[in-house]
């Protein structure tokens, strides 16, 4: 049941239809009834799609046990099983605009001409289903959604989940329910949980979960009660699949219906009168979707009008009245071949994972980063590993972890080297850190990547000093410090390829006038560890030269609010370092400022004086530097 049997297409559409359907009722129960997959979500899709293309091209190939004909079970021998009051079917799947419209054609070829079709569109929540019955008001019983029609008693445990109300409405005001009232909703963990949760896992020597989804459906279905408990479960409700008694009549009123009775209903919802402001909105989502508290595979466009809905009826076992909106991929499995070790500024050695080529998210994706060796540690991710690939926007790609089940035995271990893969240094560790560490100052890759670090926008910003001229430079021998930036002359850089008079005016422009930029910035650019601009800023207030700052001492530093202990001691070792006060005083002397023009104190006055501000996240009408002298000249602190 490996990836090899997925794209195989040579065969003919019987044998394949065939092969299908094994697969994807192989995969459902791996999905479904072991929370336990070993493809991700988009190559289950692309299974059943291609399966139903054959179908529809080969009716006579639909077999009654096709996966298209029923949907998955995650029903369990020994559990109890509950008979549901109407049918918990899954949706159809739209990847387009064009399929959208091409949906939405065909749901108005079965109503009245004239008809015009408003819709809303929620969240598509990655969790597990659960219906909810309530009766007088009261919780009575609560399953999973099974195979649709039959699923499993989890009322017991629902009741542990406390934004599912025990009795609606939650506050007095609220509506009166039907006497029966049947909800359904999905249970979810928030992503902030979800890791904490996992941090717990490896704390008490378990193994991390996979993801949200599966920890969530293996916590609803335990035996005990009190584990459910113990597990950050939430429920979000969105339709109602019963009433014995008057209900809106519409989605959108249903939904603010549900959160006035009590229940945890989204935010992110929207209502159109047209399938083109549904479309116009979807494109908005792009990155919307990755600052939500928890995680959506797409989104859910729905016949506004319940009964003109209902009305439309089902296609296969899917409502033609609602479709799900699938975004693009993010996740797929691949091999992991090899690891690379790369060395950064700090000497802090990084594992990248080498890649079987899998496009995902629109690229070939050859190369994703493993974290560190604590992570791979703790994930056990192996050299040979069939590994799941996330990559979220523009995100660089990573590993999630691996696919134990697909394992063959041959797989090798990924540990921490012990010797630094460029200078052959042995590698170090500090305590509590984990980071495993070259320690040569001189190793030939800190030293690049530290001037790299030095002249970028966010340090001295000298503009046309990239990775290929500080690599350039350094292996022709014009530089060996950062320092050596500031000695370059015209007859140095003019016999390089690709340096013509302008260019070599133009750079040397920009390296003269970054001499002139504030200490601050200075000294974010030394690459002190812990030290960026904010620190530095707080620094140069109290030390307004690095002369005067490479005299302090660690109880010195850790006097002035916002410095720890752990940056306190890196700025007092950076500067015990010989070859770090050699590089300041070529500094010097090369006409770099070294010492602010006024010391800089904070405003002692103003509305805002005493307090302390930190900045994270998007703000609406400015950028954070902006915000930052805003506050402070109203006599207010900025720290990290």
């Amino acid at each position: 049941m490996g990836a090899d049997a997925m794209s195989d297409r040579s065969k003919s559409p019987a044998e394949r239809a065939a092969e299908l359907r094994e697969l994807i009722n192989y995969h459902n129960y791996r999905y479904y009834v072991l929370s336990s997959p070993v493809i991700t979500d988009a190559e289950y899709d692309a299974l059943m799609r291609e399966l139903q293309e054959i179908e529809r091209e080969h009716p006579e190939l639909v077999t009654p046990d096709s996966p298209t004909q029923r949907v998955g079970a995650d029903l369990r021998p020994e559990a109890v099983k509950v008979e549901h009051p109407a049918p918990i079917l899954s949706l159809n799947n739209a990847f387009d605009a064009d399929d959208l419209r091409a949906w939405e054609s065909r749901n108005l070829k079965l109503l009245p001409p004239g008809t015009r079709l408003s819709y809303t569109v929620e969240p598509k929540f990655d969790g597990l289903t659960v219906v909810l019955t309530y009766e007088d008001g009261v919780l009575k019983l609560a399953a999973t959604r099974g195979d649709g029609y039959v699923g499993e008693d989890v009322t017991a445990n629902a009741r542990t989940i406390k934004s599912i109300p025990l009795r609606i409405p939650v506050t007095p005001d609220g509506p009166v329910p039907p006497r029966r009232l049947v909800v359904r909703g999905e249970v979810i963990i928030f992503k902030d949980d979800f890791e904490e949760m996992n941090r717990a896992q490896v704390d008490a020597g378990l193994p991390p979960f996979v993801n949200a989804r599966n920890a969530a459906s293996g916590a609803l279905k335990q035996k005990d009660p009190k584990v459910t408990a113990s597990r950050p479960l939430n429920a979000f409700c969105y339709s109602i699949v019963a009433a014995d008694g008057q209900t809106p009549e519409t989605q959108w009123e249903t939904l603010s219906y549900l959160r006035e009775l009590g229940f945890m209903v989204a935010d992110e919802v929207a209502r159109f009168d047209d399938l083109d402001g549904v479309i116009a909105y979807i494109g908005e989502w792009a990155e919307r979707r990755h600052k939500l508290r928890y995680e959506v595979d797409g989104l859910v466009i729905k016949v506004d009008h319940l009964p003109t809905a209902r009305a439309l009826g089902t296609v296969g076992k899917a409502p033609r009245g609602a479709i799900a909106y699938k975004f693009p991929a993010e996740e797929a499995t691949t091999r992991l071949l090899d690891v690379e070790v790369g060395v950064g500024r700090t000497g802090a050695l990084t594992p990248t994972a080498v890649l079987e080529p899998v496009f995902l998210a629109g690229a070939t994706i050859r190369h994703a980063t493993l974290h560190n060796y604590d992570d791979v540690a703790r994930k056990d991710i192996r050299i040979g590993d069939t590994v799941i690939i996330r990559r979220s926007g523009e995100v660089i790609p990573y590993v999630v972890g691996p696919v134990p089940a697909l394992r063959t035995g041959d797989e090798k271990p990924i540990l921490p080297p012990e010797r630094c893969p460029v200078c052959d240094t042995p590698t170090v560790r500090g305590k509590d850190e984990v980071a495993v560490y070259c320690p040569n100052e001189r190793c030939p890759e800190r030293v690049f990547r530290q001037i790299v670090y030095f002249v970028s926008r966010a340090a001295m910003d000298i503009e046309g000093l990239g990775e290929k001229i500080v690599r350039l430079l350094l292996d022709r021998g014009l530089i060996r410090d950062e320092a050596d930036i500031f000695y370059l002359k015209a007859e140095d850089l003019l016999p390089l390829e690709g340096f013509a008079e302008r260019k070599v005016e133009n750079l040397l422009r920009a390296i003269e006038e970054a001499k002139h930029r504030p200490l601050p910035r200075l000294l974010t650019a030394l690459g002190i560890p812990g030290v960026g601009s904010t620190v530095a800023e707080l620094l140069v207030r109290h030390y307004p030269s690095l002369d005067a700052l490479s005299r302090a001492t660690q109880e010195e530093l850790e006097q002035i609010e916002g410095i720890g202990p752990h940056i306190a001691r890196a700025v007092v070792e950076w500067f015990s370092s010989p070859r770090n006060r050699e590089l300041v005083e070529k500094l010097r002397r090369a006409g770099v400022r070294t010492e602010a023009e006024v010391k800089v104190s904070p405003p002692s006055e103003g509305p805002l004086a005493g307090l302390t501000f930190v900045l994270t996240g998007t703000l609406p009408n400015m950028t954070r530097k902006q915000a930052k002298e805003l506050i402070e000249a109203n006599g207010g602190r900025v720290t990290g």
